[in-house]
């Protein structure tokens, strides 16, 4: 009896000496995914491979973006939702999935499932139109649409850019005579005659700007993209329904404060490289890093606005 119980107690101490080195490993020891609920090629999906790509770099441990599409990037948020808080499963979300998909209970997921590590991203986005339509502002869209069909095209019934294009519509007085969403709104959406105007961004539009295929109609922005200073805002035209378009870095709620950190790090890194220069200065977005108690504010703040929104 006594060499059984000497044996378990030695079992037990190499289990419990086990379970401490495996409670003390250093983060990250194994691969990082970072989750873009979007397709590929966007502001989004392009940053948070920098990041990733810095992550590998500062710990060696392979790290790479997944793009889960789908539900208006709710699928690719429920994948982070239900991931385990130990920081091996990053987000970058868009504004839409931590404020309107909440606000509208189209989500699996409450306010409190995640965390921001980081607001990245002030997107330069807008309502674009195919470049041979008559009108290159929206009275002159307004007054179009009163006399010919204007179909929409856009990321979701219930994100910002969306209500804010159909707010302004009603303001004006008409009637888009259909809309629909995509999660990818390009050239190839115009050139296909499936929208006559679209609601997406600088990055996705600016081949077909370059080339006359398509023109600005209204930024979607705070003041005028600095890439295309002659773009009115949508405040200049329609006043007092603006919301910006955003995206940040998030980890599900009780990451712990020092993986977060270690994440943080290697993205503040990423966020200072010349090429994130570059694709400023090539799509007028506004990237940088606010974090801590002054990226909760934001989240909560923008929460308000589209929840005012929304009650439009």
């Amino acid at each position: 009896m006594g060499v059984l119980v000497k044996r378990w107690a030695m079992a037990l101490g190499l289990g419990l000496m086990l379970m401490a080195g495996t409670a003390q490993a250093e983060y990250p020891e194994r691969p990082v995914e970072v989750i873009v609920p979007w397709p590929p090629g966007d502001l989004e999906d392009v940053v948070a491979r920098l990041i990733s790509d810095q992550i590998q770099k500062d710990f060696g441990v392979p790290s790479a973006v997944v793009n889960m599409k789908g539900g208006g990037g709710v699928i690719g948020a429920n994948h982070v939702a239900q991931a385990r808080p130990d920081g091996y499963t990053v987000g970058m979300f868009t504004g839409n999935i931590l404020t309107a998909h909440i606000i509208k209970k189209r989500a699996p997921f409450g306010r409190d499932a995640f965390e921001p590590l980081g607001i990245i991203i002030n997107y330069p986005m807008g309502l674009w139109a195919r470049g041979n339509l008559p009108f290159s502002d929206l009275a002159g869209l307004a007054a179009h649409a009163k006399k010919n069909p204007v179909k929409l095209g856009h990321f979701g019934f219930n994100g910002p850019p969306t209500r804010q294009t159909l707010l302004a519509a009603k303001r004006l007085g008409f009637k888009f005579a259909g809309n629909a969403a995509y999660d990818e709104t390009n050239c190839t959406l115009l050139a296909s005659g499936d929208a006559d105007v679209i609601v997406s961004t600088v990055k996705l539009i600016k081949p077909c700007l370059d080339s006359g295929e398509a023109k600005g109609l209204a930024a979607y922005t705070a003041n005028r993209i600095s890439i295309l200073p002659n773009l009115a805002t949508l405040d200049e035209q329609v006043p007092g329904i603006a919301t910006p378009a955003w995206a940040g870095l998030f980890v599900r709620a009780q990451v712990p404060a020092d993986v977060r950190k270690k994440i943080a790090a290697s993205a503040v890194k990423a966020l200072n490289s010349k090429r994130v220069k570059d694709i400023e200065a090539n799509t007028g977005a506004v990237i940088g890093w606010t974090d801590g108690k002054a990226a909760v504010r934001f989240v909560d703040e923008q929460y308000k606005r589209v929840e005012a929104l929304l009650a439009k």
